[in-house]
């Protein structure tokens, strides 16, 4: 006798405007998920293109791996590195992590 009243009685609509709240949302969320992450990598990502392309001979750099080294010769995607003397490495441009100073690696050694 309860069980039938509880099937017959109506069930509740979800309340309107729910569909343009979580719309609002994922915008919202990718417009933060862009000034967080991606446009400030582009920015490095910018610098770093505009350091490989400034390369000449006689910088003295650091690579992605630790190495520094005097720049020796360029090609369009290598870099001749003099580590020590008649001691010379080749590497690709995109692993020149940092330029340094003038006289940085005789301060060193």
């Amino acid at each position: 006798m309860f069980i039938a009243s509880a099937y017959a009685q109506a069930a509740e609509g979800a309340p309107a405007g729910g569909e343009l709240f979580q719309i609002v949302f994922l915008v919202g969320l990718f417009a933060l998920f862009y000034f967080i992450a991606i446009r400030p990598q582009r920015k490095r990502q910018k610098e770093h293109a505009a350091m490989i392309s400034a390369l000449e001979k006689g910088n003295e750099v650091v690579t992605s791996s630790g190495i520094l080294g005097k720049i020796t010769g360029l090609d369009d995607n290598y870099v001749v590195l003099s580590v020590a003397e008649k001691v010379e490495l080749k590497f690709q441009r995109v692993h020149i992590h940092a330029v340094l100073p003038k006289g940085t690696l005789k301060s060193i050694a």
